[in-house]
């Protein structure tokens, strides 16, 4: 199970994530009414998956010893105007002595990540208001 704690005071729109011993700072951006202190929650999110892509493919790439040099993630997020649907786009570039089948498969690897699946199966949001 993971937790994180997010605080919001007066502050338009600057919050406060913590995760651990870590800090992130979320906000929006000018246009929208904010300082633009941080990324904001779609930005964060594409971090998300970014993120877990690039570990996911480094662990595999280590466990197979695979010459995987380096790992570029970019990702957009694309959303119809009535937010009924959603598309999520990773480009990928692997670098390193790689073969055609190594970079195969290590696509396949891509679309494993943890945080991928959670986000392309069911998933339920619960909010319960604390005293």
């Amino acid at each position: 199970m993971y937790t994180i704690s997010v605080a919001l005071d007066r502050a338009h729109y600057e919050t406060r994530v913590t995760a651990g011993s870590h800090t992130i700072i979320a906000d929006e951006p000018l246009s929208a009414g904010g300082k633009n202190q941080g990324a904001d929650p779609f930005e964060l999110l594409l971090a998300s998956v970014g993120s877990c892509t690039a570990i996911t493919l480094r662990m595999y790439a280590d466990r197979k010893a695979w010459p995987l040099e380096a790992i570029q993630v970019n990702l957009t997020l694309a959303q119809e105007k009535d937010r009924s649907a959603t598309l999520i786009t990773k480009q990928i570039t692997l670098e390193g002595d790689l073969t055609d089948e190594q970079r195969r498969r290590l696509m396949q690897i891509a679309d494993k990540c943890p945080t991928h699946l959670v986000l392309t199966r069911p998933v339920t949001i619960q909010s319960e208001l604390m005293e």
